[in-house]
């Protein structure tokens, strides 16, 4: 009997030492797996928020612009500065403008006697041509003469052998007959040299007739001269002004291109925002940005220094020429609001279609073109039930900081993996 209680005492032994040494494995195993925390997906709105940091910008800029060349003496603005019609924005260096109008004068000088050097030419020429064309015209009457002489002669000739002929009884003789025809012949011949000769004087005179050659240069250095003596009296324009350069209206002054000892551009001085005319917010928008604004849509916007969000609406959108990919958004501001020079932010929120299969960030899992989440389900192990996660490929529909929207083989009762304490993989065991 003792035997079969020491028997039974040992059994039960063995027996707590088993559990024992299962539940210390159990708790072994368990300790080693990752701790996982996961989430439902939910029904919602995915809302989409873009804030864009602006600043204020002149609705129109008017160029203030001088005389290109001249030098500034002194610079009477700078940007940010409020000026009215009148207000001296910079002077003229006055040495520096006589010594221009000094050089000025000496080009127009040395313009000008190259035009008269070329009229006196012309006047020559003229006189020359016209000398020429009065002396071939009478070396023609001349010439003309000479020959009508000779062939006067040579008719004479013909007529003397004729009375010859008639004087004779006994008819033509061979010598008379010889001599007639000889005499035809000068007088044709003379005719001929006469035709020929008075031809050749003929066009002697149209050749001195004809137009000298076209030449430009006369015009290019009257149209050369014109502008130099218009730049001329600009110049002296601004001496008269004593080299005070003012505000032909009132503005802000936005940007100036030049300082002090600096000589004026071909293009503008500086710029000046017309007070006439409401500014305008700007901002650059993102490509991504871009699906949710778009001309005309409502927006608020709040300057620096302002309290109070303004409801406006975008006026113009459209890419952006210095930063491609980008778009430049204007606003225009109501009158009276702003300043150039102002910052801002400008708020625009979309609300887009409701969404049944909704999760936070965090529980999705990119590469390149594939997106996938892990799904916490059971299965028998051998210790019992346990835990493991399975991937599930999904489609992402839409997305904003807080959620994104998905659509896959998930429903509501899902419980899909947010976090975990260490890194898993398709198949791993974890612990909730």
């Amino acid at each position: 009997m003792q035997r079969k209680k020491k028997i039974l005492a040992g059994f039960l032994l063995f027996l707590i030492l088993m559990w024992f040494c299962t539940v210390l494995s159990k708790s072994i195993y368990t300790s080693e797996l990752p701790i996982v925390s996961t989430v439902a997906a939910e029904r919602k709105y995915i809302e989409h928020i873009v804030e864009l940091e602006g600043i204020v910008i002149a609705g129109n800029k008017d160029p203030v612009s001088s005389l290109g060349g001249l030098r500034i003496d002194h610079l009477m603005v700078q940007v940010g500065d409020k000026v009215e019609e009148g207000d001296v924005l910079f002077t003229i260096d006055m040495e520096d403008l006589d010594e221009i109008m000094e050089e000025k004068q000496d080009e127009i000088h040395k313009l000008q006697l190259q035009i008269n050097t070329i009229l006196q030419n012309q006047e020559l020429a003229r006189q020359k041509k016209a000398l020429e064309e009065e002396r071939a015209r009478e070396d023609y009457d001349a010439l003309a003469r000479y020959q009508d002489t000779l062939v006067g002669r040579a008719a004479e000739g013909i007529s003397q052998v004729e009375e010859d002929i008639d004087e004779q009884d006994g008819g033509m003789s061979d010598e008379l007959r010889d001599e007639l025809q000889s005499a035809a012949y000068a007088e044709a011949d003379a005719r001929w040299n006469r035709d020929n000769t008075i031809k050749d004087a003929e066009r002697r005179v149209e050749d001195i007739l004809l137009p000298e050659n076209e030449d430009a240069t006369l015009d290019t250095l009257r149209v050369d001269l014109s502008g130099r003596q218009e730049d001329l009296s600009q110049y002296q324009e601004i001496k008269k002004q004593e080299g005070i350069v003012t505000a032909c209206a009132g503005g802000l002054i936005t940007d100036i291109y030049v300082s002090a000892g600096g000589r004026i551009p071909d293009t503008a001085v500086m710029l000046m925002a017309d007070d006439s005319v409401p500014c305008q917010f700007k901002a650059v928008l993102g490509r991504d940005e871009k699906k949710y604004v778009g001309l005309n849509d409502s927006v608020t916007l709040k300057l620096e220094g302002s309290g109070k969000e303004k409801d406006l609406k975008v006026d113009y959108l459209a890419e952006s020429e210095t930063m491609p990919g980008s778009f430049d958004l204007y606003i225009n501001l109501p009158e009276g609001t702003g300043m150039p020079g102002l910052s801002g932010v400008m708020t625009r929120s979309e609300t887009g279609e409701q969404q049944p299969l909704c999760i936070p960030p965090l529980a999705v899992n990119t590469l390149e073109t594939r997106s996938w989440v892990y799904v916490v389900k059971e299965r028998e192990g051998i210790l019992g039930m346990e835990y493991y996660v399975e991937e599930v490929d999904v489609k992402i529909k839409d997305r904003n900081e807080s959620w994104v929207a998905v659509e896959g083989a998930l429903d509501s009762e899902s419980k899909i993996l947010l976090s975990s304490t260490k890194a898993v993989k398709n198949g791993d065991t974890v612990r909730l």
